[in-house]
C-alpha cells in the first residue's frame, strides 16, 4: 500500500477502504507519511467529499491512535454535550449542573478558546481557584460521586485528530463536513460517554453560515454515534446575535449563576432548558416533556445552584462567588457604548462582538497568548428591543483603558438600528435524533 496511491484515488472522486485510512491513519502518527503527502489527501477530500464508511473509518480510526475512557461502571447515565462554538455560549456551566442534579452523569472534557468564540475551560478557569486538570481517576471519581466533572482536553484522547487539525488550519481545509464530523466525534467518542447531546450553531456568530450545512454535519455526526452504538441527538441553533447577554469569561460565569438561579436572558435559558432536557432524556431513558419539567424543577427549587456550588468546591474553585457573583464584575475599567440614534435593535452580529471582546483583550489568537479573564461585554438590550439616542447599549469592561477604541470601532459595526421592528427570530431551528 502506497500514500501516493490512496492520494490518487482519492483526487479522482474514489472511496477509500477501511484498510487505506487506517495506513493514513497509522502511517501519520508513526512519522512515516510527511505532512505534505496528508494535506493532498485533506485537499482531496475537501474537494470530493467522503461517503457515510469512509467518514465512520476516518472516526474509528482516530478514535483508536490514542487512550479511550471507560465509563462502564456509570451504565446509560453517562451523557455529554458538545458545542460548535459560538458567540456568548456559556451553556455548559449551565446545563452540565442542571444534569447531574436529576441523576445524569456528565463527564466533559472542553477545551480553550480561539479567535472570537470563547472556551468553557478559560471561563471556568475565571473562578479563582477552580482546577481543569485532574487525573484521570479523580476524574473519574468525581463523576461517579457528584455526577459531574469538567477537564481540559486530555493529550491521550484522539491525538491523530489534534495532529490533522493542526494541518488542516494552515492548509484551507478547515471546512469540509467530513472533516469536521470525524474531528468531533472521535474525541467525543474517545471520551466514553454513552449519549451526547450536539448544538450546532449557524449563523453570523458561528462557523456554520447556512442552515443546510448545519443540518447535514448535525447528521452525519448522528450517523457516526450509531455506528458506534451512542445514543446522539442535535440542535440546531441560531448564532446570528450572542448567546444571553455576556460575552468575556468572567461575566459568562455571572450570567450562568443568573440563569441558574432562576433569572437571566431568555433565549440563553431557554437554549439549556432544551439542551438539559435532551440530555436527561438520554441519559434517564425518560420522555422529553417528564425530563423538561424535572429540569424545570432543579432551576426553580435552586437544586441545580447547589450543585454548580459542588462542582466548583470539588475542583477546587472558591465558591463563595456563586453567593456573591458580582465578584465577577470587577474589570479595572468600564465604558458605556451608546445608541447613535433611536429605533430597534435589528441585528447584533455575534461574529463582530467576539472580535470586540478580543479587542478588549478576552480572546486569544495564537493558543499561547494569556487572556484577560475580566474583559469582555455586557448587552443591556438584545434583537428587536426599542432604544433611544444615548441609551447604553452595552457596557465594555476591560484591565485597561486603551483597549476601548478598537472595540468600540467593531461595535458600531456590529449593531444595526431601524425605525421598523424586526421580525422575529427562532432560537432553536431543529431538533434531529
Amino acid at each position: 500500500m502506497r500514500i501516493y496511491d490512496i492520494i490518487d484515488k482519492k483526487r479522482h472522486g474514489g472511496e477509500l477502504t477501511k484498510g487505506e485510512i487506517d495506513f493514513v491513519i497509522s502511517g501519520y502518527m508513526k512519522n512515516e507519511i510527511p505532512d505534505y503527502q496528508i494535506s493532498a489527501l485533506l485537499m482531496a477530500i475537501c474537494i470530493n467529499s467522503m461517503s457515510e464508511n469512509e467518514v465512520y473509518y476516518l472516526t474509528d480510526s482516530m478514535v483508536n491512535s490514542g487512550e479511550c475512557l471507560n465509563l462502564d461502571m456509570l451504565g446509560d447515565l453517562s451523557v455529554d454535550k458538545h458545542s460548535t462554538g459560538g458567540v456568548g455560549d456559556k451553556t455548559t456551566l449551565i446545563v452540565a449542573p442542571i444534569v447531574a442534579s436529576l441523576g445524569g452523569k456528565v463527564a466533559k472534557m472542553s477545551g480553550r478558546g480561539l479567535g472570537f468564540t470563547g472556551g468553557t475551560i478559560d471561563k471556568l478557569e475565571a473562578i479563582d481557584g477552580f482546577k481543569t486538570s485532574i487525573d484521570k481517576a479523580d476524574f473519574l471519581s468525581q463523576v461517579e460521586n457528584i455526577g459531574i466533572c469538567v477537564i481540559g482536553q486530555s493529550q491521550s484522547l484522539a491525538p491523530a485528530d489534534k495532529k490533522l487539525y493542526a494541518l488542516r488550519d494552515v492548509t484551507a481545509t478547515v471546512e469540509s463536513i467530513p472533516l469536521i464530523a470525524s474531528s468531533i466525534m472521535s474525541k467525543k467518542i474517545a471520551s466514553g460517554s454513552k449519549s451526547i447531546v450536539l448544538d450546532v450553531k449557524v449563523g453570523s456568530g458561528a462557523f456554520m453560515k447556512a442552515k443546510s450545512d448545519a443540518s447535514l454535519l448535525a447528521r452525519t455526526m448522528i450517523e457516526i454515534g450509531k455506528r458506534f452504538s451512542r445514543n446522539v441527538r442535535a440542535l440546531i441553533t441560531n448564532m446570528d446575535v450572542p448567546l444571553g447577554r455576556c460575552v468575556g469569561n468572567a461575566l459568562e460565569v455571572w450570567e450562568a449563576i443568573e440563569v441558574l438561579s432562576g433569572r437571566g436572558e431568555e433565549n440563553l435559558k431557554n437554549l439549556c432548558i432544551s439542551i438539559a432536557s435532551n440530555m436527561l432524556s438520554c441519559s434517564l431513558g425518560i420522555g422529553e416533556n417528564e425530563a423538561t419539567l424535572r429540569v424545570n424543577d432543579a432551576i426553580c427549587s435552586k437544586k441545580a445552584l447547589s450543585k454548580l456550588k459542588e462542582w466548583v468546591c470539588m475542583q477546587g474553585g472558591d465558591a463563595s462567588c456563586i453567593e456573591n457573583p458580582s465578584l465577577f464584575l470587577n474589570a479595572k475599567y468600564k465604558k458605556e457604548f451608546k445608541a447613535t440614534n433611536s429605533g430597534y435593535i435589528t441585528a447584533i452580529n455575534a461574529q463582530m462582538v467576539g472580535t470586540a471582546c478580543m479587542a478588549l483583550g478576552a480572546g486569544r489568537i495564537k493558543k499561547e497568548d494569556s487572556i484577560d479573564k475580566n474583559a469582555g461585554v455586557m448587552l443591556n438590550y438584545n434583537y428587536g428591543d426599542y432604544v433611544s439616542k444615548g441609551d447604553p447599549l452595552c457596557v465594555l469592561y476591560s484591565s485597561s483603558d486603551n483597549l476601548f477604541s478598537e472595540a468600540e470601532g467593531l461595535l458600531y459595526s456590529a449593531f444595526e438600528i431601524s425605525e421598523q421592528a424586526p421580525p422575529k427570530k427562532d432560537l432553536i431551528l431543529e431538533v434531529l435524533k
